[in-house]
């Protein structure tokens, strides 16, 4: 994808233009361009960074992003396809089914992952684990570590990948300073999916089923006896 701006000041985005995750109104949308860096100050002072405010198609809110610049030309500004997003959408999860300590520990790891801080990410997201172990017990780790299995088969992980996660979330509790790896934003968005998925196989699923089976049992109609009818007298 090919992104400038050129001496009229407009921003030209090629294919179909830039879209994420709102942070406002949480929807994925398409953005609209509404204040662009005049193409002769970035000519002149060729800053390394430019950042443009887009205004959100579904809700109009302003959103800010920054770009690396990549040329400076006769006729364009050139900027790379990746961009910062400087307020990203608060990453969701229904906490309410967690255990509590859990809970508390978990949200600030979605914080931290909504903030880009990958690596306080990391951490928090350990804490979480070892609060799940002192919640279910060495036999309910097992089972997580089990669950974290089934997932490095069903999404194919390479070994690097899952001894990454297996060392950051199952790593010796005995070691006060463990040797935890530095997360990028890759290993980051895979922690969360994974994080996601054990705890929704541990509590949310199960939580949900219980709820779903107790409100059957109490609408389901009742069940009356039947009514026991003698036979017609012969004449």
């Amino acid at each position: 994808m090919s992104i400038y701006i050129t001496p009229q000041d407009e921003l030209h985005v090629e294919y179909h233009g830039i879209a994420l995750t709102c942070p406002h109104c949480q929807t994925l949308t398409h953005l609209t361009p509404v204040a662009v860096p005049k193409f002769e100050d970035l000519s002149r002072r060729k800053p390394k960074h430019v950042g443009i405010v887009f205004r959100c198609d579904t809700c109009a809110e302003p959103i800010f992003l920054k770009f690396l610049t990549k040329a400076y030309t006769a006729l364009r500004v050139e900027l790379a396809a990746s961009y910062m997003e400087i307020e990203r959408a608060r990453e969701s999860f229904p906490l309410t089914y967690l255990p509590e300590e859990a809970e508390g520990l978990f949200k600030e790891a979605l914080n931290c992952y909504s903030a880009a801080c990958y690596n306080a990410f990391g951490s928090m997201s350990r804490r979480t684990a070892q609060s799940l172990f002192r919640e279910l017990g060495e036999r309910g780790k097992l089972e997580l570590f089990d669950t974290l299995q089934e997932i490095r088969s069903l999404a194919d992980l390479d070994d690097d990948t899952f001894a990454t996660l297996r060392a950051l979330l199952f790593g010796s509790d005995s070691d006060p300073w463990p040797n935890q790896p530095n997360l990028d934003s890759e290993q980051a968005g895979i922690l969360l999916e994974v994080m996601r998925d054990l705890l929704y196989q541990t509590f949310v699923r199960k939580a949900r089923l219980v709820q779903a089976m107790t409100f059957r049992r109490f609408v389901a109609p009742n069940q009356t006896e039947p009514v026991f009818m003698p036979p017609t007298a012969v004449r």
